[in-house]
């Protein structure tokens, strides 16, 4: 779809007729993605639907299942989708691919640090170091972040891309194919290999975290289109305040979040989705939200992953981080602040 179409599209779902809340209020429907299935991870998200967040904000927000934190850029700028989570690594891709005033931005860091990480079955050789990967398989999803950010770990630990061998493997399987011992490892969101945990003992894997290889990703970000961003940003503000509220709450106290995601999705297991969230947190308040606050980036590590991000996928445009990154709607810093242990 040309880049006409995208803006076409998104200014038709902006004009979406209005919905109206109890007492006459008006509300403005937006719809948001998710980057995979409902879970934990996303858990404050649906406090923040479930507790009347959005409402109290003039909002109708409804929230959708995703793709992949991929797939979230191109539903956000095909107009489908006015918000959703994708990540940065991705957008930077994208942007550079579509250069210009960008169409989709992102407004709010959610996983501070990006949860990437490749799981190994011990008995299998894989040890602490990303080094006994090599030779292995490893299973993967065709499009997913952390798959295409490897090459990054690659390239710090002085490795080759292909030092091991790709088995394109669903989402939904992958687990199957790691406790079968089909592969070797696998790609996963940190947070999303509790389902793995709950049928292999985890003394029986090794976790090597992207974060422990040296590379410094912003992982996926609540993103906006920017026909939205344009034309009315005190949406997008009234967005984050309402996820930033039910996010600073779930880190006091994740129970009810997780409540709240289980009315979506009531066949999840509570203990499981709390283990997931615990898994999240430490992702989404990393070590610089405690100096920045949730959803705020530093501009220069910001400029080092989009340096990176260009030199390893050899794009022939950087974007500018002011291009990938719109930080102007964010919630007042002191409405961001980490709640004390």
């Amino acid at each position: 779809m040309q880049r006409r179409s995208f803006l076409a599209a998104s200014a038709a779902t902006l004009a979406a007729p209005a919905v109206f809340a109890q007492g006459g209020a008006r509300l403005t429907p937006l719809k948001f993605t998710l980057d995979f299935r409902i879970n934990g991870q996303t858990a404050p998200f649906f406090l923040a639907q479930t507790k009347g967040y959005y409402r109290d904000e003039g909002l109708d927000v409804s929230i959708d299942t995703g793709a992949g934190s991929v797939a979230s850029i191109t539903r956000i700028a095909s107009g489908v989708y006015q918000l959703g989570l994708g990540d940065i690594s991705s957008l930077v891709e994208f942007n550079a691919q579509n250069p210009g005033t960008p169409m989709v931005q992102a407004v709010y860091q959610y996983y501070n640090r990006a949860p990437f990480a490749i799981i190994g079955r011990k008995d299998r050789g894989v040890t602490g170091d990303f080094k006994s990967l090599a030779g292995k398989k490893v299973a993967a999803a065709a499009v997913e972040s952390t798959r295409r950010a490897w090459p990054l770990v690659a390239r710090k630990q002085g490795m080759r891309a292909d030092a091991f061998q790709w088995q394109t493997t669903d989402f939904s399987a992958r687990d199957n194919v790691m406790v079968r011992g089909d592969v070797d490892a696998a790609t996963y969101f940190h947070d999303s290999a509790v389902s793995l945990f709950a049928r292999m003992k985890p003394e029986e894997l090794s976790v090597l975290k992207y974060a422990d290889a040296g590379v410094n990703l912003y992982g996926n970000a609540i993103l906006a289109g920017s026909n939205l961003i344009a034309q009315n940003p005190k949406v997008v503000a009234a967005f984050l305040r309402a996820s930033n509220r039910a996010i600073v709450e779930t880190f006091s106290n994740p129970a009810p979040s997780i409540a709240a995601m289980r009315q979506r999705e009531p066949i999840l297991d509570e203990k499981i989705e709390l283990e997931r969230w615990g898994i999240t947190a430490q992702y989404v308040g990393a070590a610089d939200t405690r100096d920045h606050g949730l959803g705020d980036i530093r501009k220069l590590l910001l400029e080092q992953q989009v340096d990176e991000v260009a030199d390893v996928f050899g794009l022939k445009i950087k974007p500018a981080s002011d291009a990938i990154f719109n930080t102007s709607m964010l919630p007042l810093r002191i409405e961001r602040s980490l709640p004390k242990a």
